[in-house]
C-alpha cells in the first residue's frame, strides 16, 4: 500500500490542520515541500503542482492508490475522516456532524482573516496585502472570536460539545498561532472561553509537534522574523515530523 502525499509547508495553517489529524489518528503518509506562491521546482505555481491541484494552494493531498486529489484543508479533513470512520473528530450523528460543518464555512470568512490580518503580512511579503485590507481582516477576526466567546464556546469545553472535533483543529491552527508563546500578535484579554479553549486545546496530543515551526520562529511583535529563519524553522518542522512517522 503506497503511503497518502500531503504537498504544502508546516507554517501553512491549514496544511498545519491537516497534519495535526492525520498525526492525531496515527495515519501515516508522506509530507512533499511545496512553497506557497512559488514558481520554482518546489512551488505551488509550478505547472506540474497545478495539474494536481488548479488553485494552486496548499494543502493537497494525494492517494496514488485510488487516484483522488484534494485541495482545501477543511475537504481533505472531511474526506480523511469519512473513510476512515473517524467518528470521535466527525461525529457521525447528523446534527452533531452538521455543526461541525456549520464551523468549517463560518470559518473561512472570519477566523481565517487571522492569517490576513496579522500573520500574512509578516511572512508573504509577495501578496502586497494594503493595509486597509489588514485593518478590515483584524476587525472581522474579532467579530469572529466575539462569535467564539458568547456563542460556540459560551456553554462548552470545544466548539461543538465537550469532545474535540476537526473544528477545532482547524480554528486553533488560526487562532493558536497569535498566542504569547507562539507569534504574540494579539490580546486575548477580553475573550476568556477563548483563552480557556486555547489553553485546553494546547493539551491535544502532537499539539507540540504540530505547532514546533512557531516555536522555533517566536515573537514577532517586535521584530518580523528573516527569511532565513523562516526557512530554517519549516526545515526543523519537517525533521520533527518525520521523526513523529518514524515512530507512528
Amino acid at each position: 500500500m503506497t503511503l497518502p502525499i500531503l504537498y504544502g509547508v508546516p507554517l501553512s495553517q491549514p496544511v498545519r490542520a491537516v497534519m495535526w489529524l492525520m498525526l492525531y489518528k496515527r495515519l501515516p503518509f508522506e509530507m512533499v515541500l511545496i512553497n506557497p506562491g512559488s514558481k520554482g521546482e518546489k512551488g505551488s505555481r509550478n505547472p506540474l503542482f497545478l495539474a494536481k491541484n488548479p488553485a494552486g494552494t496548499i494543502p493537497c493531498y494525494e492517494e496514488l492508490d485510488t487516484g483522488i486529489v484534494l485541495g482545501e484543508a477543511h475537504a481533505i479533513m472531511c474526506y480523511l475522516a469519512s473513510k476512515h470512520g473517524w467518528n470521535d473528530v466527525y461525529p457521525d450523528d447528523l446534527q452533531q456532524r452538521a455543526r461541525v460543518d456549520w464551523y468549517l464555512h463560518f470559518h473561512h470568512r472570519n477566523i481565517r482573516d487571522a492569517s490576513t490580518g496579522l500573520m500574512a503580512p509578516h511572512f508573504r511579503k509577495d501578496l502586497n496585502i494594503p493595509e486597509v485590507i489588514q485593518r478590515t481582516s483584524l476587525a472581522t477576526l474579532e467579530r469572529g472570536l466575539e462569535s467564539l466567546e458568547t456563542g460556540w464556546l459560551a456553554q462548552s469545553r470545544f466548539l461543538v460539545g465537550d469532545q474535540l472535533t476537526i473544528a477545532d483543529m482547524a480554528a486553533y491552527v488560526e487562532i493558536g498561532q497569535l498566542q504569547p508563546q507562539f507569534a504574540n500578535v494579539f490580546n486575548f484579554e477580553a475573550y476568556p472561553n477563548v483563552r480557556h479553549w486555547l489553553n485546553d486545546m494546547t493539551k491535544i496530543d502532537r499539539h507540540d509537534d504540530v505547532h514546533a515551526v512557531l516555536k522555533d520562529i517566536g515573537d514577532m511583535s517586535m521584530e518580523e522574523p528573516s527569511l532565513e529563519k523562516i526557512v530554517n524553522a519549516n526545515k526543523h518542522a519537517l525533521a520533527v515530523l518525520k521523526e513523529c512517522l518514524t515512530n507512528l
